[in-house]
């Protein structure tokens, strides 16, 4: 008999959307069905839909233990994570700044990085959930590379043979030969030069940050390297909004995410659009099938 993978889906924060964009999704006729989706029950009784609280997001960390004890244990094959509420979490003794991280600390990963695609825009993140003004010291050729490299793994799995992946500068005008800024000069340069190394993929840049994203929307190239969390992310949610996913890469198993958050102000209203959490679904059985 063969065997049909099992996808399983956590509320996030249930005073959220979460709930909602889910029951819809798994409605939607487009949900693939060569895999099966099974929620996680949490007792509704303990929340107030649109006001998150220390119940509703224990109930959030209970699923996210449940989904990453199940991967481990080989018993799921992906998992689906529903929105969050960070600070909610993080009252509650939550030790990671987010579901990526939580993710590769469960499941023993040596190397993730953060990767959303969508329609016009791939897109992997070299630093992720840090202040703006420790990216540039967080930056190192070989955190560039190890990014690079992982996003260069799933372009492959996707079917992509030869992937073409544009590296983005950090500074305007990708530091003007070091006028506005060495970065692009001391560290993105010769991490760029080390990937190339691989003769399957082409690595280019530095790029300038503020016209680079047009080029990989004419399709120019098939993803984008950024070096923070939103410069890669506010072209992407500008063009992507409702169909990107995000994919935490490098995991032994995947986890995948809608790109947006919990939403409390739309909870109850039936006005959340489930087509993120549709996408997230139908990539998901896409990858382990």
């Amino acid at each position: 008999m063969t065997r049909i993978p099992r996808i399983l889906i956590t509320p996030g924060d249930p005073a959220g959307i979460g709930p909602e964009v889910i029951h819809k999704a798994l409605a939607d006729s487009r949900l693939p069905t060569n895999c099966r989706f099974e929620t996680i029950p949490y007792d509704p009784s303990k929340i107030i839909l649109g006001e998150p609280s220390r119940a509703s997001a224990q109930i959030a960390l209970d699923a996210l233990e449940y989904a990453a004890q199940q991967l481990r244990d080989g018993l799921a094959d992906a998992v689906v994570t529903g929105p969050v509420a960070k600070e909610q979490l993080q009252a509650i003794g939550f030790a990671f700044p987010g579901q990526t991280e939580f993710f590769t600390d469960r499941l023993g990963a040596t190397s993730t990085a953060m990767c959303l695609t969508g329609k016009h825009l791939t897109v992997a993140l070299v630093t992720i959930h840090i202040p703006l003004a420790e990216v540039a010291g967080s930056l190192t050729v070989a955190e560039i590379v190890r990014t690079g490299k992982l996003l260069a793994d799933y372009l492959i799995s996707r079917g992509i043979a030869a992937p073409r992946i544009a590296v983005c500068g950090l500074n305007p005008h990708a530091g003007e030969n070091g006028a506005f800024g060495r970065e692009e000069i001391e560290l993105i340069s010769p991490a760029i030069a080390e990937l190339n190394r691989d003769s399957l993929v082409k690595y280019s840049g530095p790029h300038v940050p503020d016209a680079i994203f047009r080029d990989a929307t004419d399709q120019k190239y098939d993803a984008v390297l950024c070096m923070y969390h939103d410069q890669g992310l506010i072209p992407l949610k500008l063009l992507d909004f409702d169909n990107a996913v995000n994919i935490t890469l490098g995991l032994p198993r995947p986890r995948l995410s809608p790109d947006h958050g919990t939403a409390f102000s739309l909870a109850g209203k039936n006005l959340a659009n489930p087509s993120s959490m549709l996408r997230a679904l139908q990539l998901a059985a896409e990858i382990v099938s």
